[in-house]
Formats: structure tokens, C-alpha cells, sequence
């Protein structure tokens, strides 16, 4: 009973986080408290009241101020990409959600980075670059750079709100719910005022249709992104096929789809998109732990899945599972040069 009227008043505050409502109007003077907080915290940082951090190289922050996914992973991984293409030695840092990391900032490099170790985000990221993980970011990237003196361009994932980390380029990621009802939390579903959105350097709207070519920003800075599928991986043997071969080889087989992420739905819709038959579409809590015993209960030949749900499952040998690889595509071609123009005029990667 508890389960279900929690059930119910989330779906409701969602919902109202979006348009409004009776529940939302209620709770609106909470969130008047909220935006002095947020204030106060500004006013401080801004005028050197409180103390931050200044990193010996630049600091490209990846974050949002709607609370909750909005797709901040596939574009880090991409920024991390794109910089090692254009000469640059990235490092990342991230808090680590759903990982007890205690003391000492925990670091990940390569294929075989745990989910269990660093988070789930950060193990995906850490395939492509160092990453390294600890609620105070200092300490992150402190050992970060110890552990690989290279870097010299340090990227959070998340952490626009974590203001004690001086940063060079700010970059908001948001999707089709944009700023909902405009309110900060509890009332509605933002960190910061809709103010922010001016200050930041990118704002990148990821589209849910995938429509590029329609879209219309609200900002000069606004770029659209779309998350394109490219490929499937079959979690137990990486072997990788086309989109296309995927679905000629199984179009007569029963697949399901699940998602463990924050917006379930999105995936799923990325998945009709490309005309994958789907038998049923099965969402999971986010940062959901998987275990060979959900997968025995699904009744299927083919289990799909994103990414982030396959780094949890790594270590299962069930062939029947598959999670699908995507490429942002943007509105703006042009959006790594642009970031790139940015890094090579600040004064701090100049006198590396």
C-alpha cells in the first residue's frame, strides 16, 4: 500500500514539476527558501567569501539544473573523444553516485572499470578516459592528475551546482522537459532559477524525436543533440554488430527491451524509432543492480539494453544479452571546434 501511494505522489509531482498544480503551488514556499540558498551560496562564491578551488588546468564542467537524467553521459564521452582527436589529454571526475567511496577519491581507466568501483556513469566514461571519483572534487582531481600528470584539461561530469571547483567552460544539458514549471525544488524540478541558462557557455538541448532539423532555440547558445544508435554489443563476448545487421539477423525473434536509467521511456523510443520489433519494454529503477535471476524472469530469445544497464552486467554470461551503443549528433556541427576555440584562449592552458 505504502509502495503504491509512493508510486502515485511521485507520478503526480512529476507531472506537476511539468505544469503546475495544486500539490506544486502547496509546496512553493519551500522553494522560495530553496532560491535564497541558492543565492546566498552564489553571492558567497562570487565574491571570494567562501573558499574554491583552482585547478592548475582548464575545467570544462558537464552538468544540468533539472534534477535527474538528462543525458550528461553519452556527451562527456563524446567531449572526451573529440579533445584526444584534437590533441588534448582529458582527464574526468565525477562524485560517484550510488557508491560508498569513503576517504580516498576512487580512479578507473580502461575496458575493464566496475561499475561496483566508481558508479555507473564513471565506469562507462572511465572506457575512454581516467576517471576519477569523490564527493569533494579537489580531492578527485588531485589524485587524478597525480596518478596521470598528462591531463592537462579536466572535465566533471555533473557538478555545475558544486561551486567550490573553479571552472573555465560551463556547459547545461537538458532535454524536452527543459525547465518544466520554471520552480526550483520541491515545487518544481530545478537546482537553480531558470536564470542560469544565460550564464553558462553551451546550453545542449537533447532531443527526444531526434529531430535536428526542426528545432528552434530559444537561446544563441543553445545547440540540439540527438542520440543516434550506431551499433549493438552483446554483453557476454563484446562482439559488435550494425543496427541494421541486428535486426536482420533477429527480426523473427522475440526481444525485450529494459532500462535501468532515469528516463526509461526515452530509450525505449530511440528503440521504435529504428524499427526494432519490440515485444515488450520493460523500465527499472535508475542505477538498478542486476542480478542472473531478473533476466531468468524475462521471457524472451533477446534482452536489449543501454549501456549503463550492461555495465552492471558484466559480469553475467547470458548470450541473450545486447545493449546499444549511441552517437550524439548536433544541430551545430561545429560545437567541438567551438569548445576547442574556447580551451586554446584561455590564459591557463596557454601557460601549460
Amino acid at each position: 500500500m505504502k509502495t503504491s501511494f509512493g508510486n502515485r505522489f511521485a507520478t503526480t509531482l512529476q507531472q506537476q514539476w511539468q505544469k503546475g498544480g495544486v500539490l506544486s503551488t502547496l509546496l512553493t514556499p519551500l522553494s522560495w527558501l530553496a532560491h535564497l540558498f541558492v543565492a546566498s551560496k552564489n553571492f558567497r562564491y562570487k565574491h571570494n567569501l567562501s573558499p574554491s578551488y583552482r585547478p592548475p588546468c582548464p575545467v570544462i564542467i558537464v552538468g544540468n539544473i533539472y534534477v535527474g537524467g538528462t543525458g550528461k553521459t553519452p556527451l562527456s564521452i563524446a567531449l572526451v573523444r573529440a579533445l584526444q582527436e584534437k590533441g588534448f589529454t582529458p582527464g574526468v571526475i565525477s562524485r560517484g553516485y550510488g557508491v560508498d567511496i569513503g576517504k580516498e577519491p576512487r580512479c578507473a581507466y580502461g575496458e575493464n572499470a566496475r561499475a561496483e568501483l566508481v558508479g555507473d556513469e564513471p565506469s562507462l566514461i572511465a572506457r575512454h578516459a581516467p576517471v576519477c571519483v569523490h564527493p569533494q572534487r579537489q580531492l578527485a582531481i588531485e589524485k587524478l592528475l597525480k596518478q596521470w600528470p598528462e591531463t592537462n584539461i579536466i572535465i566533471s561530469d555533473d557538478g555545475l551546482q558544486h561551486l567550490k571547483l573553479q571552472r573555465d567552460i560551463e556547459i547545461i544539458v537538458q532535454d524536452n522537459r527543459q525547465t518544466g514549471n520554471g520552480k526550483l525544488l520541491p515545487a518544481g524540478p530545478l537546482r537553480e532559477p531558470e536564470s542560469r541558462l544565460k550564464q553558462v557557455d553551451f546550453i545542449i538541448t537533447n532531443l527526444k524525436d531526434g529531430s535536428l532539423a526542426h528545432f528552434k532555440s530559444r537561446f544563441s547558445h543553445e545547440i540540439a543533440m540527438s542520440l543516434e544508435p550506431v551499433s549493438v554489443t552483446q554483453v557476454a563476448t563484446g562482439k559488435t554488430i550494425s543496427v541494421q545487421q541486428f535486426k536482420n539477423e533477429n527480426a523473427h525473434k522475440k526481444i525485450v527491451a529494459i532500462a535501468g536509467i532515469g528516463q526509461p521511456g526515452r530509450f525505449f523510443s530511440t528503440l521504435r524509432q529504428i524499427a526494432l520489433p519490440l515485444a515488450q519494454e520493460l523500465p527499472f529503477p535508475d542505477h538498478y543492480a542486476y542480478s542472473a535471476q531478473d533476466f531468468k524472469a524475462i521471457d524472451a530469445d533477446l534482452v536489449v539494453m543501454t549501456s549503463k544497464d550492461a555495465s552492471k552486467c558484466s559480469t553475467l554470461s547470458d548470450p541473450r544479452l545486447w545493449y546499444v551503443n549511441v552517437e550524439p549528433r548536433f544541430s551545430n556541427p561545429r560545437f567541438f571546434d567551438l569548445i576547442e576555440e574556447k580551451i586554446r584562449l584561455l590564459p591557463l592552458y596557454s601557460s601549460n
